[in-house]
Formats: structure tokens, C-alpha cells, sequence
């Protein structure tokens, strides 16, 4: 017998059939069941769906029209291959269930459907999924490139990267790592070393910038016992500590002149020699570098030497900030509701629609971190099985979204010259006029009544122009009840 108390209120099904009649049947009893559901009538509208909430479970007919349900699992596969796919069909021969199981579908269930076996066959299903989750946990096989995917989302931005890492992390390239804060540097370079061949042996993170410069040689190479003062045992350095496996040195640019070139010498020599030591000692370690700033100012300036820098960025991988890869923040903020959800042994219903869009128009200074942070006080804040509203996303104080001269209204393109005048004042005063809506919406969290008010325009101007500029994707709307279902 299937009950509530077997599901977990986090799990949420997609039903996909173009039979409005059994999609009602269905979701009845699943919903009966403790599972949370949306519906779909095709797979054009289940994609455009799950742009925006990505569910745990897709049920999938095979009759859909225009595109059968196997071309349709397909495409899911490709865009969203950590959901799992059941597909429901009337064809029951067996060429059709061997296709289906070669593209990647996890289940199959013939129609008519009956309830007992469609409960059994999910029930099974997540939990086979959830088994394989946890090997991989316990086994820490994060080798995988496709890891980079559930640790930072699906967007091309991120699929591009990941194809970068792949091809750098079996090779012995010292590679550089470049991103605002928060944008999650240091888990690309876990995942450069799990796809390494020195994957066995140990990851050893530094931050240059936190270390007294007075003590970052002893730090990142070690000492001998009396090689200064309080020095009254032998000290292995980082270095040594990360022999056999990868040594990150976050914050690189921090580094102190003096010690600069001791770093290349290790480089370059595979070797070290610790303070107050007279020999050298060999290494072997893959060194990755990361930094926040542009090295090559650091390098004209003289403050960072120019040989090291040339030494550390043999391979580049630029991690973009969230601003530039907001599709990725439904995936992002569903993981991270289910975390603090366990953390605080509370259930969040989702993210109200008026929510979410607020968190599209917010152009994120701090990025992932600051978006974990964002949605862990809000889960803190939201009632017990209720929908996150916009007044309980904390963004930072006086970090909305602003007009400076780097934006686009204040810098003409070469090829905007020869242009009309009309045509160049049209382009300044759309690009203005999208970012202080959209800077307003930010400032009013999501309340567009409040916005209307402040820029002294009529409602419904204001959601005209917002479809005009696609700000949300132009489909913003002043009801919390469309949640999304985080």
C-alpha cells in the first residue's frame, strides 16, 4: 500500500500526454500519493516547463503529436540527463521497449495503466536512483565530467566548460582559473583533479590570501625544527602535503613578490626546499592556480611577476558569474532548498512565481554563494509547507541592479556610427528604460503595483513594456499562488 508517509515531500512528477483526461486521472493518483505534480501536454511545453522547474520524476507517453514520446526523451536526455524518464504507451512490442531502454529511459509501463504498478514502478525507480547516488557518494566518484553538471547546472555556459575540463584534466597542464567570487572555482578545480590521473592521491586547497606574509614560505613549503623563532618541530608545507595528488593556490595573485619566486622555482624544478633546510626535495603535484582579479594588471604594475604568470596559465578555464548564466538558477535553487530542507528538517513548498522572477531580475554581485545564502535564509523564514515569497529573499543591501558607464546606454559599438540618430536614441532609451524596470521590480521585490507606482507609469503600461523587453522572459505575474516548485 502507497501513502503519503512513503514519499518525500521534495519528490515532484512531470506528466506528459496529450490526453487532458488521463493526465487529470493521473496526477489524482499520484498526488494521492504524497507526490508533488505538473502537467504537460506535449514535450515542446514540458522542455519550456522545466526551463524554469526541473522535476525529479518525468512520466512520458509514446503517442504524443507531432514528436513521439521517444524523440521527446531524447532531447530530455541531452538537456536534463539526471532526470529519470518512465515512459507510458499502448505499444507494448518489444522493439519499442528496447529502444526506448537503449536511449536511456528507465522504465517502461503499458496502458492501460494500472495504479498499483505505476506507484510500484516510481517507487522503484527513485530508489534505484537514490541508491546510485550514494555509491557514487561513498565511492567520491565525482570523475565523472558530467558532475560539473549537478554541481553547477545545464546551461551552454557551463556544458562548455565542462567540455574544457575534460580535455584538461588528464594532461599535466598547470592550469588558471579565472571568476568573480562565489562563482564556484575551487569545485572546478575538484573536478579538474577527480578527472586527473593523480585523481588517488590527495586535494590540497590554499588561500594565498589568507596567509601573514611573513609566513606563507614556511606555509606553502614547510620548515625544519630551529629555522626560526617558534619553529620547534619540523613543519610539512602545503606542497609536501599535496605530494602525488593536486595542490590549488586560491587567491594567487595575494602572493607576496618574495615569494613568487620560490613558487616558479617549485614549479618549474618539480622540487622544494624548506626553511632551514639544505637540500632540495623532490615533488610531484599538479598545481592549479586561481584568481579573482586580472593578473595581467598585476603583471603590468610589476607586483606579480610575469614568468610566473606565463608559467601558471599554460591552460585557462573561465568560470562566468550567475548574472551571465541565469538559466541556471532554477536548477541551482532547487538543489539548494532540498539541502537546508534536510538541514532544518522543514518542508518548503517551492518558490512563489512572484519569488522567482524578483531572483531573475537580480544581477547577483555575489553569485552561486550569494544565491545559496539567499535561498537558505529564505527557507529559514519560510512557513512550514508554504511557497517562498519575494519579501523573504534577502538580497544584499544596495546591491541592486544600476546604471553605470560600462553599460551599454553609455557606449556606442563601432558599427552604430553610421546609424541614424533615431535609430541611436531608440537604442539608448530601450536598453535604459529595460534596466530601471528591471532595476525598479528588483528594488520593489517583484511587487510590479509598487513599481508602477514609483516610475509614475500605469500597470498595465508597465506590463506591456515588460513583454516588449522580455524582462522574466516577459512572462512575470502578480500571483504567488503559480509557484515554482523548487
Amino acid at each position: 500500500m502507497f501513502t503519503k508517509k512513503h514519499i518525500s515531500p521534495s519528490v515532484s512528477v512531470m506528466v506528459v500526454d496529450d490526453d487532458s483526461d488521463f493526465r487529470w486521472v493521473i496526477s489524482n493518483v499520484l498526488q494521492e500519493a504524497g507526490y508533488t505534480v505538473t502537467q504537460a501536454r506535449d514535450g515542446k511545453e514540458a522542455l519550456s516547463l522545466m526551463e524554469k522547474d526541473i522535476p525529479d520524476m518525468l512520466l512520458l507517453d509514446y503517442g504524443l503529436p507531432e514528436q513521439n514520446g521517444l524523440s521527446v526523451a531524447e532531447v530530455m536526455r541531452l538537456r536534463l540527463p539526471m532526470v529519470p524518464i518512465i515512459m507510458i504507451s499502448a505499444y507494448t512490442d518489444i522493439k519499442y521497449v528496447v529502444k526506448a531502454m537503449k536511449i536511456g529511459i528507465h522504465d517502461y509501463i503499458a496502458k492501460p495503466v494500472d495504479n498499483g504498478v505505476l506507484l510500484f514502478t516510481i517507487q522503484r525507480v527513485l530508489e534505484k536512483i537514490n541508491l546510485e547516488h550514494e555509491v557514487k557518494h561513498l565511492k567520491n566518484v565525482v570523475g565523472d565530467w558530467s558532475s560539473i553538471y549537478k554541481l553547477m547546472g545545464n546551461s551552454d555556459q557551463i556544458r562548455k566548460l565542462a567540455d574544457l575540463l575534460g580535455a584538461v584534466a588528464p594532461t599535466l597542464f598547470t592550469v588558471l582559473i579565472e571568476g568573480e567570487s562565489g562563482t564556484g572555482k575551487e569545485l572546478v578545480a575538484r573536478a579538474i583533479h577527480d578527472m586527473s590521473k593523480v585523481k588517488e592521491g590527495p586535494f590540497v586547497a590554499v588561500d594565498c590570501g589568507a596567509i601573514p606574509e611573513t609566513l606563507i614560505e614556511s606555509e606553502l613549503f614547510g620548515h625544519k625544527k630551529g629555522a626560526f623563532t617558534g619553529a620547534v618541530n619540523d613543519k610539512p608545507g602545503q606542497f609536501e602535503l599535496a605530494n602525488g595528488g593536486t595542490l590549488l593556490l586560491d587567491e594567487v595573485g595575494n602572493l607576496p613578490y618574495t615569494a613568487q619566486q620560490k613558487l616558479l622555482r617549485a614549479l618549474q624544478e618539480r622540487c622544494i626546499q624548506k626553511l632551514g633546510a639544505k637540500k632540495t626535495q623532490p615533488i610531484h603535484v599538479r598545481a592549479i592556480a586561481a584568481t579573482n582579479q586580472t593578473l595581467e594588471k598585476d603583471v603590468e604594475s610589476g607586483r606579480f611577476r610575469s614568468d610566473l604568470y606565463f608559467r601558471l596559465k599554460e591552460f585557462v578555464v573561465k568560470v562566468p558569474p550567475l548574472r551571465e548564466r541565469k538559466e541556471d538558477i532554477p536548477y541551482l535553487t532547487k538543489r539548494f532548498i532540498e539541502e537546508v530542507q534536510v538541514e532544518l528538517k522543514k518542508n518548503c513548498e517551492g518558490i512563489s512565481r512572484e519569488a522567482f522572477d524578483c531572483m531573475f531580475s537580480y544581477h547577483w554581485p555575489g553569485n552561486v554563494r550569494e544565491l545559496r545564502n539567499v535561498i537558505r535564509q529564505a527557507v529559514l523564514l519560510c512557513k512550514e509547507n508554504a511557497f517562498i515569497k519575494p519579501d523573504q529573499l534577502m538580497f544584499s543591501a544596495n546591491l541592486v541592479p544600476s546604471v553605470t558607464e560600462q553599460d551599454p546606454v553609455f557606449s556606442l559599438k563601432p558599427d552604430n556610427d553610421n546609424k541614424p540618430l533615431k535609430e541611436i536614441i531608440k537604442f539608448f532609451t530601450d536598453t535604459l528604460e529595460k534596466r530601471l524596470i528591471t532595476q525598479m521590480i528588483a528594488k520593489t521585490k517583484g511587487n510590479k503595483s509598487e513599481a508602477a507606482r514609483r516610475l509614475e507609469i500605469d500597470y498595465k503600461t508597465l506590463l506591456r513594456k515588460i513583454r516588449i523587453h522580455g524582462i522574466g522572459n516577459g512572462q512575470l505575474s502578480d500571483s504567488a499562488s503559480n509557484g515554482v516548485r523548487g
